[in-house]
């Protein structure tokens, strides 16, 4: 079971302004979002990362550029990012480039709030869509990439806050209408490993402290310990 870093991009000049960016093009990070993912980068230079997929959006390149940057300065061989289309943001449609002030007003505002497994948002995708594709290429990653360099390999997504929170959800085993129970903030950094039994979450929505006790062989696939375990040395 290799372990999965789930990185949301840094801060954007959308989110600064209140504005739903979806995939609109030429969204990009703010003087803070830079810095929380070089941040994130230099947290995650901890432990050598055997892969490092992103989102197609440009704000989520950048905050994966400054992971690769963390990897090469700590020394770790990291080939630059591939981009992986189902970890794209939503698709919004018509709500896309919109105010968020102005979307609270909307009748779906709330559906999305409490049964967002109902929510289609017009002219774009559906969350349950959402879910699915972003949930069956992170299980299809995590796959071939433990067979390929075995179950202490870590590897990171770089997404967005949506997509993360419903893998999360996932893994959690929520219904998506719970998912918005879950926060994931920019540049924060969630721990996921995929075993034979189920996911096991290992840590949500974290922007700082050691990352350094991911290098430690996961333990054999035997369950939860009863009782919590001793935890990581």
């Amino acid at each position: 079971m290799a372990t999965l870093l789930l990185v949301r991009h840094g801060r954007t000049t959308a989110n600064a302004s209140g504005l739903l960016a979806g995939r609109t093009p030429g969204v990009l990070l703010d003087e803070l979002g830079t810095e929380q993912a070089a941040r994130a980068g230099a947290r995650i230079a901890a432990v050598p990362v055997v892969r490092l997929v992103t989102s197609p959006q440009e704000r989520c390149k950048q905050t994966a550029k400054a992971v690769a940057d963390g990897q090469r300065g700590a020394g770790h061989p990291v080939t630059r990012a591939t981009t992986e289309k189902a970890l794209a943001e939503c698709d919004y449609g018509d709500w896309q480039g919109q105010a968020i002030k102005t979307l609270l007003k909307e009748p779906l505002w709330r559906t999305v709030q409490q049964q967002p497994s109902a929510v289609t948002f017009p002219g774009g995708e559906s969350m349950v869509a959402m879910q699915h594709r972003a949930v069956a290429a992170v299980r299809r990653l995590d796959a071939a990439i433990t067979a390929e360099h075995g179950s202490d390999a870590v590897w990171v997504a770089v997404s967005h806050g949506d997509i993360i929170k419903s893998v999360l959800a996932d893994a959690l085993g929520l219904h998506l209408d719970l998912f918005q129970r879950i926060n994931v903030d920019p540049a924060s950094i969630s721990v996921v490993r995929y075993a034979a039994d189920r996911p096991y979450v290992l840590a949500t929505n974290t922007h700082d402290g050691d990352l350094s006790w991911l290098r430690k062989a996961p333990p054999k696939d035997e369950g939860a310990v009863v009782g919590g375990g001793s935890g990581p040395a």
